[in-house]
């Protein structure tokens, strides 16, 4: 018990730059206590003494501001960061190594018994104010961005962020699937709108339905191109007309929009 009480101290160290010493973990962190009631819950439970489980997890929550029902099943190294808010379902299955922070709902859709809360994989990190409803797994490494709502399963991996949850690839792996990575950034300097010197390092799903956009913009370019050399060879002169200016100005509310947007919290 002592052994498993030090590693869960040793995982916040590594987790919150902001914990000093042993002493103030053990008494300022309520994310800690938290875990700690659950074992002691969770055994009870266990052990057939179901409502003085429930009576202990309802002293938790009250304590902490952190509800984990004693049904729930949490792994190793298991921290919760601010926590106030968090809430844990019966059915709830968590791996090693799982981060949460304040205002995370792990929580079922359904109103029937049985396997009705989300499993998490080893290594998942869940963002401040997020919901994960439903009994369906998130995958090891995967993380679910602030305040998005879950529904579906989330392979290994991957990054959720919106309402719906929305899964990104990673960085790379879009990279490869998509080689008009470049094509993309001259058309969006063109018109006046840099989507991605703001959001390729975090990965954001307006952003790539702007690049869709972009991918078809070029397209319709170069095929009038093609189509103004033909009727030039024709005779045709209205090809020389130019086109509509694209000023800067009329695009700088969009640049702020991106440039105020939050970065993506844990």
């Amino acid at each position: 018990m002592f052994a498993q009480i030090r590693e869960d101290v040793a995982s916040v160290f590594h987790r919150d730059p902001a914990a000093r010493n042993t002493f103030e973990v053990l008494t300022c962190y309520p994310g800690l206590h938290a875990l700690l009631f659950h074992r002691f819950s969770h055994g009870l439970w266990n052990f057939g003494l179901k409502w003085l489980a429930r009576f202990v997890s309802t002293f938790a929550r009250w304590f902490t501001g952190i509800e984990i029902h004693p049904g729930a099943r949490i792994g190793r190294r298991f921290f919760i960061d601010h926590g106030l808010g968090v809430v844990i379902g019966e059915t709830t299955e968590i791996g090693d190594d799982v981060t949460l922070y304040q205002g995370v709902t792990l929580g079922g859709t359904s109103w029937n018994k049985g396997k009705r809360h989300p499993t998490l994989g080893d290594g998942v990190v869940v963002g401040a104010g997020a919901k994960v409803l439903g009994p369906f797994t998130v995958e090891a490494g995967a993380k679910v961005g602030s305040n998005a709502v879950v529904t579906k399963p989330v392979p290994a991996g991957a990054t959720v962020v919106g309402i719906p949850g929305r899964i990104i690839p990673p960085r790379d792996q879009r990279e490869k699937e998509d080689p008009r990575h470049e094509q993309r950034k001259a058309m969006a300097e063109k018109i006046g709108f840099d989507a991605y010197g703001l959001t390729e390092d975090m990965p954001d799903p307006v952003a790539r339905a702007m690049g869709g956009i972009l991918d078809h913009l070029h397209a319709v370019d170069a095929r009038i191109g093609v189509m103004c050399e033909g009727l030039k060879g024709l005779g045709v002169k209205n090809c020389d007309n130019a086109l509509p200016e694209l000023r800067d100005e009329d695009f700088e509310a969009v640049k702020d929009n991106h440039q105020e947007r939050p970065q993506e919290a844990e």
